[in-house]
């Protein structure tokens, strides 16, 4: 299949990889029909998507459409593999709503009781079986190599899968040596796994609380702690006092849940972990939208005041906020008046240069700018830059107008 074609549901443009041989295949009522009622989506919905580039045909380990937005009850993210004999579904994870008040939100939200796990600071990925081959998945649907790799030296998954083909494993990749998101949990080190949900493949039914962890327990799966069940009407307090430990260990915050998963989760974090993004973020201002910044200050100003802080605690709380601001976007202005550029840089474990130099190729193909700066005994820098903080940054320092 050539995928730089202009492929839809009928038609299907395709290059011999041996003797560049090009055609075109007119398949009706193949995959369209097979699609749609898989899906539960129209064929006449599915093309318009495509011709609009919400969907995309997409080549991982078998041919694959990948959503780029939400169509319907379809998420972003969702893959349709299509194998030798069936279509393999893996939906996209949704997205969970944040609170920014715990009470009165709680008791509005959920009946009678709440379980809350730990949220913790990593990158989202799904883990399934596709065509009894494993593989995981970026939030975007992209099949992450490294990630792929990775999940299966942590965990024993293939008895899993053998078992539960029909299930997505979805969790957080963690540590320092994590190639998007670095933070450092005393438990995980460099790289680490912890799983929050277990979904089906084709519906995307969450497993309740307490069936999913005893599956993972069955199968020595690690997974995020649960820090507590408890009645709606004593949540809050609860979860404030959970909230604000966590913040003081360098952690990031929970995921409120109905124990039964019939209702949708919300996530809280703690003040620490906002002011620790903002920092991150501002030392690209300009590679991140606004919007990014706005929602951190948002949170900040409603959990001030729901935790009836003191002068002393709310001072704390501002002087946080303002280091997180200006520290890190002076110091890059700096950088680039001395000419420098933005950059960061991350340090990853590969088996060879060629697998580093995979995961800049999948790096390339979300759109990130990246290259390996050094490569010695399994160990891979790698540098990815933010090109518009250097550019626009530059600019104004020539006396560019904002």
């Amino acid at each position: 299949m050539d995928w730089r074609r202009n492929n839809s549901l009928k038609n299907f443009f395709f290059t011999c990889e041996k003797c560049a041989f090009t055609g075109r295949l007119y398949a009706e009522n193949f995959l369209e029909k097979k699609i749609a009622k898989a899906l539960g989506i129209s064929h006449e919905r599915l093309e318009r998507a495509i011709r609009r580039r919400g969907i995309k045909f997409y080549k991982s380990i078998k041919p694959a459409l990948l959503f780029k937005k939400d169509l319907m009850h379809i998420e972003s993210g969702t893959v349709v593999y299509i194998t030798d004999d069936k279509l393999e579904i893996i939906r996209g994870f949704p997205k969970i709503r944040r609170t920014l008040i715990l009470s009165p939100t709680i008791e509005k939200h959920f009946k009678d009781k709440v379980a809350v796990e730990e949220k913790m600071n990593g990158y989202n990925v799904r883990i399934a079986s596709v065509d009894s081959k494993i593989v995981a998945l970026t939030r975007g649907g992209y099949l992450c190599p490294f990630t792929t790799r990775k999940v299966q030296e942590f965990m024993d998954l293939e008895r899993f899968f053998k078992d539960n083909p029909n299930l997505v494993i979805c969790g957080e990749m963690l540590g320092t040596a994590n190639p998007y998101v670095s933070h450092y949990y005393p438990e995980i080190g460099e790289l680490g796994f912890r799983i929050f949900d277990v979904r089906e493949k084709t519906t995307n039914r969450p497993l309740p609380i307490k069936e999913k962890r005893k599956l993972l327990k069955d199968y020595d799966l690690p997974m995020v702690r649960l820090l507590g069940t408890f009645p709606v009407e004593k949540a809050a307090e609860k979860i404030k006092r959970i909230v604000k430990k966590l913040g003081e260990e360098g952690r990031e915050g929970v995921v409120i849940k109905d124990p039964q998963m019939e209702l949708p989760p919300i996530k809280y974090t703690a003040s620490q972990a906002h002011a620790n993004e903002i920092k991150y973020a501002f030392n690209y201002p300009f590679d991140f939208g606004r919007a990014f910044f706005f929602s951190r200050v948002i949170r900040e100003g409603f959990q001030a005041y729901e935790m009836k802080e003191s002068d002393d605690e709310l001072r704390e709380r501002a002087h946080r906020l303002g280091e997180a601001i200006i520290y890190p976007m002076v110091k890059t202005i700096k950088k680039i008046a001395e000419g420098g550029v933005a950059h960061e840089d991350t340090t990853i474990n590969v088996s060879s240069r060629k697998e580093a130099k995979e995961f800049i190729k999948h790096l390339h193909a979300l759109g990130v700018s990246a290259t390996i700066i050094k490569y010695k005994d399994g160990e891979a820098v790698i540098r990815r830059f933010h090109q518009a903080t250097t550019d626009r940054t530059k600019n104004f320092l020539e006396g560019g107008l904002y």
